[in-house]
Formats: C-alpha cells, sequence, structure tokens
C-alpha cells in the first residue's frame, strides 16, 4: 500500500542523492540510485491521487533522458572513431596523419556540434515534461516548491549547452528535495478549491 509519507522519504532522499551525483568516482551511482527513488515518489503519488498524467509525463521524461544520454555516447565515439581514421599509433603515440585535409576537421566539428544539438533537443524535452509533471504535484499537492523546481529544471535544461545550466538543475533538485519534505501525509486542497467548496455547500 502506497503512502504520501513513503513518497515524501523516497523523493527527498532521491533528490539529494542526484545533487550528489558531482562526487567523484561514486556521484554516478548516487545519481542514478536518486532517479529510480524519485520514480518510484512520483509514481506513488500519481497513485494515491488519481492521476495517471503525472507518472506517464515523468516516465517520459526519462525515456527523453536516456535518448539524451545514447546520443552523447554515440557522438563521442563517432568523434574517437573520427580522429583514430585521422592518424596511427607510433612507438605507443598517436600522430596524426600528414596527409589530413581541413575536410577531416570540418567532418569532425560537423559532427560534434550536431552530437551537441541533438543532446540539447533531448534534455530541452525531457525537462519540459519534468515540468509538467511537478507542476502537476505542485497543484495536487498544493506545495507551490514543486513548480518552482521544474521551472528551474527547465531553464537549466536549456542552458546546459553553456555549461551552467547544470548548476541551474542542481538548485533545482536541491529545491525539489524541499517540496517532497515539505508535503503532508494527506493532499492538500488547493485554497481556491476550499472556497469553491464552501460556497457550493451554504
Amino acid at each position: 500500500m502506497t503512502s504520501l509519507s513513503d513518497a515524501k522519504v523516497l523523493g527527498g532522499i532521491g533528490s539529494l542523492l542526484v545533487v550528489f551525483s558531482a562526487v567523484p568516482n561514486v556521484g554516478w551511482l548516487l545519481g542514478i540510485a536518486g532517479f529510480v527513488m524519485i520514480l518510484l515518489a512520483v509514481k506513488n503519488i500519481s497513485q494515491i491521487v488519481g492521476d495517471k498524467k503525472i507518472y506517464n509525463n515523468m516516465l517520459t521524461a526519462v525515456i527523453l533522458g536516456i535518448g539524451a544520454i545514447a546520443v552523447g555516447t554515440v557522438t563521442v565515439a563517432g568523434a574517437i572513431v573520427h580522429v583514430l581514421g585521422m592518424g596511427s599509433f607510433v612507438a605507443s603515440k598517436f600522430v596524426l596523419a600528414s596527409n589530413v585535409t581541413p575536410g577531416n576537421w570540418f567532418g569532425l566539428a560537423a559532427l560534434v556540434i550536431a552530437g551537441i544539438l541533438a543532446v540539447e533537443a533531448f534534455l530541452i524535452a525531457s525537462a519540459v515534461f519534468v515540468r509538467r509533471t511537478y507542476s502537476s504535484i505542485s497543484s495536487k499537492m498544493n506545495v507551490k516548491m514543486f513548480e518552482t523546481a521544474g521551472l528551474l529544471y527547465l531553464i537549466g535544461a536549456a542552458l546546459a549547452i553553456i555549461g551552467i545550466g547544470f548548476l541551474v538543475i542542481l538548485v533545482a533538485e536541491i529545491l525539489l528535495a524541499v517540496a517532497f519534505f515539505s508535503m503532508t501525509d494527506e493532499p492538500r486542497v488547493p485554497q481556491t478549491n476550499q472556497v469553491q467548496t464552501i460556497a457550493a455547500t451554504s
């Protein structure tokens, strides 16, 4: 049986683990564990409030995020293969061939730029669904911090191409942890809905 208290703990701790993904060596493991915990927390909330779109949006965001990782990996691998084709190893040292033409460098640059743009497109698309997820949770739980975290996540994804976006995403994850820990054990009814309910019964 799922509960909001479980979602609070899973989401809060998971968000903090994602923040620690910047730690060398073990950071990537903490990041993966954190993302899984957040996904489970969102699934619990989705089931409790009876809104499947919340979990479906988050699942779509995860799939698009995996797409970004896949495209990035292919780009790096393609760039390495391209560079290796431009030279050879001599005495255990890699040396560029003397007949490397400007066209070789142009092809490498085009590959890298196309890969970066594709990764950025996947990241932004993923962030759009992340924001939809947290906007819905913000509305259902009446915790505005979710809305703020989702917006910052989207801004961070848009700025990721210049590097500073990843710092914005880390800030978003910190706010997300605060948002999860701010949840009550029962869904809060937004104040506007409370007023409408009182008016309807009077």
